[in-house]
């Protein structure tokens, strides 16, 4: 397989936008890595998804026909998914089954096999979709678990392309740098990447409430309960993956889901752009957080991941319900 004619436009060298609005809001510079500009599967994800293709071609033994299986919250396998379109190869996802319904909608139009599982909870829980998907892998000779929560060509594609890109565009002003933690090797990578250019520049994660990884972080141990966790699409989990790097890492926010709605929807009205949802969850932190603490000088970047469009459903559900509310407490 010839990746070398792919990698040029599929993955990476994304815009890194000035947000004139949140830039006013926080008092500095704010500038937003548009990940849903990538050309192969309009997410960060494309990125990982090459990376580890690649890799499974080097030292797995993937072929052309072969199978490319894979536990995602949508991004991922949708990268994989028009990856395999390309390289002749077949693409079977397991995702949570609460997916949004435009993802699994995107999968099957690329000619994806998609199985809904019960949770994404890791492997020790057999109905997850890493377990699903591990299991399927096992009993097909031809198939191969990439698992990019272990894997560690996911954090070698943000360490190689993420984090120059962003040292590049940034001119190396770059003070601080925001993202959700899902897999954690979006933030570890890139955040290794720019620690080494420079030991001050801040690191911030993002993760629902009830997520586990802001306790791990502080303490470096797995909280002794891990339970439920709100849901925000892409991020948060109640295991600690093998791509997320604390040592690289400063400080996580924990964010409400309902608060992330709501300012995803400020955010739209305000100027026009309906980001992501865990997007909404990286605005959330930073303004909840950081509007007090920021200087003048500093250029802070936030990583939005993938548009609305993808949550459309979702989103007019969550506005139906905030405009129900507000009707009964006006009543």
């Amino acid at each position: 397989m010839n990746f070398n004619c792919l990698s040029s436009f599929c993955i990476g060298n994304t815009p890194l936008r000035k947000d004139l609005f949140l830039s006013g809001l926080l008092g500095c510079s704010v500038l937003v890595k548009e990940e849903f500009n990538s050309s192969l599967g309009m997410s960060s994800k494309d990125r990982i998804a090459f990376y580890m293709v690649k890799d499974a071609v080097k030292n797995k033994g993937l072929k052309e026909g072969d199978t490319i299986v894979e536990a995602s919250s949508g991004n991922t396998g949708i990268g994989l998914a028009s990856l395999a379109k390309l390289l002749e190869l077949k693409c079977r996802i397991y995702v949570n089954k609460s997916c949004s319904e435009e993802k699994v909608g995107v999968l099957l139009n690329l000619d994806a096999s998609v199985e809904k599982c019960e949770n994404s909870n890791g492997l020790t829980d057999p109905v997850s979709t890493q377990s699903c998907a591990l299991r399927y892998a096992k009993k097909n000779k031809n198939a191969v678990f990439l698992n990019q929560y272990n894997n560690v060509a996911n954090f070698k594609a943000h360490f190689e392309t993420t984090g120059p890109e962003i040292w590049k565009q940034t001119e190396g002003r770059i003070t601080h740098f925001i993202a959700g933690v899902g897999t954690g090797g979006t933030i570890s990578g890139t955040a290794k990447y720019l620690k080494e250019q420079n030991p001050d520049i801040q690191i911030y994660g993002v993760e629902p409430l009830g997520s586990v990884l802001n306790e791990y972080l502080k303490n470096r141990i797995m909280p002794s309960s891990s339970g439920t966790f709100e849901k925000i699409d892409g991020i948060g989990r109640n295991f600690i993956p093998g791509n997320f790097h604390p040592e690289f890492i400063d400080y996580i926010f924990q964010v409400s889901k309902e608060n992330t709605f709501q300012r995803l929807l400020d955010y739209k009205e305000k100027t026009g752009f309906l980001c992501g949802v865990s997007s909404g969850a990286v605005l959330q932190a930073s303004i909840e957080n950081l509007s007090d603490s920021l200087k003048p000088t500093d250029v802070v970047v936030l990583l939005f991941p993938d548009h609305g469009s993808r949550y459309f459903r979702k989103l007019n559900t969550y506005e139906r319900q905030l405009i129900n509310h507000r009707i009964k407490r006006a009543i």
